[in-house]
């Protein structure tokens, strides 16, 4: 277990304390069927053959269960078995069909992830459905996070709604689809410099490549490098930093286009890891951030 007991029975134990009703608005078995078979579930009452039977009997006619009967159930195993069981069941209770109070949902996600830290995991928003929030479970980033972070908040500043979702997309990706995360840091930059030149009025003729696209948001931002006066101090090393990054871009188009979605491979093509998805994932929130906090300055 990746999610050891010693956090499962804190996390538990708090909800216990909190009196958090772990199915929120819905019935035991409607909650419970999001995430189990329940009609591959045995009963253990003679009188019925699946968990379902159980439930209804001792919940809903009787009564006579514990609320938090499901903690302690080695059908559903929650407790102790594959942290992904206990993780799902951690984000279907935080679920926008399960809970609609967004004061409580903010208090129950900051409850797993105070917790899940000690094991390496965090809960975090994935999608959103009806604009409410929908989590996932992730290994908790290490290397992107601060550009991530830093993108997002320009994002909200600049009500750039589909460069906050490629954003989260990438997020969300990096350790359960890292080619996903490589193919949307390459759009992040498209959107990036899309965004900047339609809001300066300027447009470039047919469909501009990702080269094109970054070199003309750099001359519009006079970021390129031979505009760097001599006079500056540090203008070499300020040319070189420009040089570089002009080529992050182009260095996101080749490698989507190798490992990336967006492209057909061979069936038998292998695909790059998680560190190499951060690495592109970190390089393109650096540039994007910096790009829009340039515009915006200079937009004052």
């Amino acid at each position: 277990m990746t999610v050891s007991e010693v956090t499962r029975r804190n996390i538990i134990d708090l909800l216990r304390i909190e009196q958090v009703q772990w199915n929120g608005r819905l019935s035991e078995i409607d909650f419970l069927s999001r995430l189990f078979d329940l009609e591959g579930l045995h009963s253990t009452d003679h009188r019925f053959s699946t968990v379902e039977g159980d439930i209804n009997q001792h919940r809903v006619m009787n009564n006579d269960w514990d609320d938090d009967w499901i903690y302690s159930d080695s059908r559903f195993n929650i407790l102790r078995g594959n942290e992904d069981v206990f993780l799902r069941f951690l984000c279907e209770m935080v679920h926008p069909v399960v809970r609609t109070d967004a004061v409580e949902v903010s208090k129950l996600v900051r409850l797993f992830n105070d917790h899940l830290v000690a094991d390496g995991w965090e809960i975090v928003e994935k999608t959103k459905i009806s604009e409410r929030s929908v989590f996932a479970a992730r290994r908790r980033l290490t290397g992107p996070a601060l550009s991530l972070k830093s993108a997002k908040i320009v994002a909200t500043k600049m009500s750039a709604d589909y460069l906050s979702q490629q954003i989260t997309r990438m997020e969300s990706a990096i350790e359960s689809d890292p080619e996903l995360a490589i193919g949307t840091a390459k759009e992040l930059i498209e959107t990036c410099c899309k965004t900047i030149l339609s809001e300066r009025g300027k447009s470039l003729a047919g469909k501009p490549d990702i080269p094109e696209l970054t070199k003309a948001t750099l001359k519009e931002l006079e970021l390129v490098p031979d505009g760097i006066p001599d006079a500056v101090r540090g203008r070499d090393v300020i040319k070189r930093l420009l040089s570089n990054l002009g080529t992050i871009g182009n260095g996101l188009a080749e490698l989507r286009g190798l490992y990336g979605t967006g492209h057909g491979k061979h069936g038998k093509a292998s695909g790059l890891s998680p560190r190499h998805a951060k690495l592109a994932v970190g390089a393109s929130t650096t540039l994007a951030t910096f790009l829009f906090e340039t515009h915006m300055d200079k937009k004052k």
